[in-house]
């Protein structure tokens, strides 16, 4: 893989944070990415009247979002921009796709959200944005920092969020079913997620911890504070890199010093895989359990770096290649 490719892959998984995400793929004016989560604590909280029990949302709606901004809904939003891809699996998730009339360059799930306005990729183009006039837009509070600001400037209604974890991104979408009066659709995305949780970390409850190192991006790996680390966590595996915080560069001695059992990383569309170039070409790794067994393992990339609703089908997924025999 040629140096530009290799700085561009460092860029979409790596930055802060330069990393946050990856999406943290970050579609807005952000220097992270959205595969990256941020330092600040998901604080979303709902200070609104609670909604009838006929799961009807009752507006006015005031909710404080990631921000510590409160934003009131007079009504159910009709024309919704979502900057990151996590936000719009959101929204459609809980069926509001039709109101979605703008999205960032890499949402590419569900396959309609394809055919919608494209308003930027790691950088929100502001004016498209406006000239679509939502009355909504849902972005990333630690990877649309600039872009939040500039469009609230305009007096565009923007609902930011970060969550950290596995919980807080469920808490995220029962708010968007809040906020789009979709409480009994978001509350069977929710269900599903605690589901899964449920079914995996009672699978692996009695099992030991196996050492893990993951590699999302060539060199860097993820580390504590983070949901990934928490799903690696949730899913019966010790991360070996949860020393340090975030995401980070890791020196490829720490790692054989750790020596992992099983080596994680995405299953890349670049053939070779850049990421298992690295690891085969690192001197010393052949002394690492994980490459003498071949216990490497590629996962889906998507869910498992989007604070979106395919987190729970990437939580199964890692305890499926870290637990096999427990978790089916």
């Amino acid at each position: 893989m040629n140096e530009k490719k290799r700085n561009m892959t460092k860029i979409l998984f790596g930055l802060l944070l330069a990393m946050l995400l990856v999406f943290t793929a970050a579609c807005g004016a952000s220097s992270d990415k959205e595969n990256k989560p941020s330092n600040s604590p998901a604080n979303t909280e709902q200070t609104a009247t609670p909604a009838p029990s006929d799961n009807t949302t009752a507006y006015p709606l005031t909710l404080k979002d990631d921000t510590g901004t409160e934003i009131t809904f007079a009504q159910a939003p009709t024309k919704v921009v979502t900057l990151v891809p996590s936000e719009t699996e959101a929204i459609y998730a809980i069926g509001s796709g039709e109101q979605v009339v703008g999205v960032d360059q890499y949402s590419n799930y569900p396959e309609e959200a394809a055919s919608k306005p494209k308003v930027g990729d790691m950088t929100t183009n502001i004016e498209a944005v406006a000239a679509l006039d939502p009355d909504l837009v849902l972005a990333s509070s630690s990877m649309n920092t600039e872009a939040i600001t500039k469009l609230r400037e305009l007096k565009i209604p923007v609902f930011a969020s970060d969550p950290l974890t596995y919980d807080a991104v469920i808490a995220k979408i029962e708010n968007l079913g809040h906020i789009m009066n979709k409480q009994t659709e978001a509350a069977a995305v929710a269900e599903h997620m605690r589901a899964v949780k449920q079914q995996v970390t009672d699978a692996v409850k009695d099992a030991d911890k196996k050492n893990v190192y993951l590699e999302f991006s060539v060199g860097w790996t993820v580390g504590s504070g983070t949901f990934l680390d928490e799903l690696l966590t949730l899913a019966g595996g010790k991360n070996i890199a949860a020393g340090s915080p975030g995401w980070y560069e890791i020196s490829a001695e720490e790692v054989v010093k750790q020596n992992p059992e099983l080596i994680i990383y995405p299953a890349l569309k670049e053939e070779p895989n850049p990421i298992v170039v690295g690891i085969e070409s690192r001197p010393g790794w052949d002394v690492i359990d994980a490459v003498k067994n071949k216990h490497m393992h590629a996962v889906t990339e998507d869910p498992l770096v989007r604070v979106g609703p395919r987190l729970a089908e990437g939580l199964l997924e890692l305890a499926k290649v870290i637990h096999p025999d427990l978790v089916k």
